[in-house]
């Protein structure tokens, strides 16, 4: 299966059936990247809530979204949306708050698209993987990094011929993990739970399940490198790169398959290395590669207003909701950002939460 497939775009006012749909949450995230990718997905809003009125209200006449609420039980009552939208933050503990908005709307019979993440444990998730299935309903997180052009330009040369088989994988990403004796604080646990999803979902699609992992964790920035080995037999590496520049490369990734080896940068940037011969040592003269085995780059250019070089699009945003929609409308299962995928990738924050660093451990 093909996962980087290039579409023509449709505007919202142009498909025929929009999806009757409710959001919850007014805040700058959604504000910024959710609520601005709907104007290309087939939805109508209905309904915005937030305990805010005021921000309900502006951003409902911002977006074109029906009523302002600020009681989501009101809302999804008299509304009645088959599509709920939830950009929410943490309860005062550290729980997350969508997890408990995404069961009351799969009470009222809704789909449910949530921003990551999920939950903030492994039994939260299979809450809802109960009333999920309860209510014959889907629930999907918007794990955007899986939606990348780039990654998914990964994801489709694992196994291609040039390639081969995936042999090992790295995922560099700036995050800080607390210190031991504060890691079973979900709230100070609470930035490193926000940005694990965003690592793991990457790891999840292009490796698939992680069978066991180890790491080594740093004092001083809160830095960690992980080592691990997927189901697969493929090998790989986590690096939690607290510490960096602000100015750096944000993130990285890199697969290696068969003699082929490809890389991200910074989500927009695709250096593939086919497979080459070294030159012969101490007599090569050139470093050009033959044509045929010459690396492919790939990066937007950002001269043309086209919707490939703006960011909801290169970073998922509208790929990943599209992908919800479009199972919606054919009656079929989503398999991306799956309550499935959202437990392997708890798996790995509950990981983190143990004090044994050093120690490898099954996931």
């Amino acid at each position: 299966m093909s996962h980087h497939v290039q579409r023509d775009i449709r505007y919202n006012f142009e498909f025929d059936h929009r999806i009757k749909a409710c959001f919850i949450g007014a805040g700058g995230h959604a504000y910024r990247n959710v609520y601005p990718a709907l104007r290309y997905v087939p939805v109508e809003l209905a309904g915005i809530c937030d305990l805010d009125l005021g921000r309900a209200e502006k951003f409902a006449k911002l977006f074109g979204g029906g009523k302002a609420y600020t009681d989501h039980r009101e809302m999804l009552e008299r509304e009645k949306p088959e599509l709920v939208f939830l950009v929410t933050a943490y309860h005062p503990d550290g729980r997350v708050q969508a997890t408990d908005l995404a069961l009351d709307a799969l009470a009222a019979g809704a789909h449910v698209w949530m921003e990551k993440p999920t939950a903030a444990s492994i039994d939260d998730i299979e809450r809802l993987q109960v009333a999920r299935a309860a209510a014959g309903r889907m629930v999907m997180t918007g794990l955007k990094k899986t939606f990348f052009p780039t990654i998914e330009k990964l994801k489709d040369l694992i196994g291609s011929p040039g390639f081969g088989r995936l042999t090992s994988i790295n995922v560099r990403y700036p995050q800080s993990l607390p210190r031991p004796e504060d890691r079973a604080d979900l709230v100070k646990m609470q930035s490193f739970l926000d940005h694990i999803y965003h690592p793991g979902a990457i790891l999840n699609f292009l490796g698939g399940e992680i069978e066991r992992a180890g790491y080594e964790w740093e004092a001083l920035t809160g830095a960690t490198v992980t080592s691990m080995r997927f189901r697969s037999g493929a090998i790989g590496t986590l690096h939690l790169a607290a510490g960096q520049s602000g100015g750096s490369i944000f993130e990285r990734v890199e697969i290696i398959g068969e003699g082929a080896n490809a890389i991200v940068e910074n989500g927009s940037r695709l250096t593939y290395f086919r497979k080459a011969d070294l030159p012969s040592y101490g007599r090569a003269a050139s470093f050009i590669q033959p044509d045929e085995s010459a690396a492919l780059f790939y990066e937007p250019e950002h001269s043309l207003g086209q919707l490939y070089n703006n960011n909801l699009f290169y970073l998922g945003y509208v790929p990943e909701i599209l992908h919800l929609t479009d199972a919606i409308l054919a009656g079929a299962p989503i398999t991306r950002g799956t309550l499935e995928i959202a437990r392997e990738i708890m798996k790995l924050f509950e990981f983190y939460r143990r004090t044994d660093a050093g120690v490898t451990s099954n996931l």
